[in-house]
């Protein structure tokens, strides 16, 4: 299995685990397809999966990058191309953008 495949599959797991914790949804019942109206989570939720995000990644996710999350699928992918633009930056420059 490549690494790239395992990185984004660890990825998507600790997505779904920061999910199913700030929503007390069972891991189980989100998956990589999962939208977030499908599991009812609303507008507020959303705010607060993304800063549980903010602190599992340590990264900042911008607003603009934000608005185009609508399911798990979304998420790993922004967070995927997110933390890939960083990966050459120092980690405080990387905090900052």
């Amino acid at each position: 299995m490549s690494q790239e495949l395992i990185q984004s599959e660890e990825l998507t797991r600790r997505v779904i685990s920061v999910i199913a914790a700030s929503q007390k949804i069972e891991p189980e019942k989100i998956t990589i397809d999962s939208t977030f109206e499908e599991l009812g989570i609303d507008s507020l939720d959303g705010v607060t999966i993304l800063f549980a995000l903010e602190n599992e990644f340590n990264i900042n996710i911008p607003d603009e990058g934000a608005q185009g999350m609508h399911g798990v699928r979304d998420i790993v992918e922004a967070l995927s191309k997110l933390m890939a633009s960083n990966a050459g930056q120092p980690a405080d420059a990387a905090a900052q953008s």
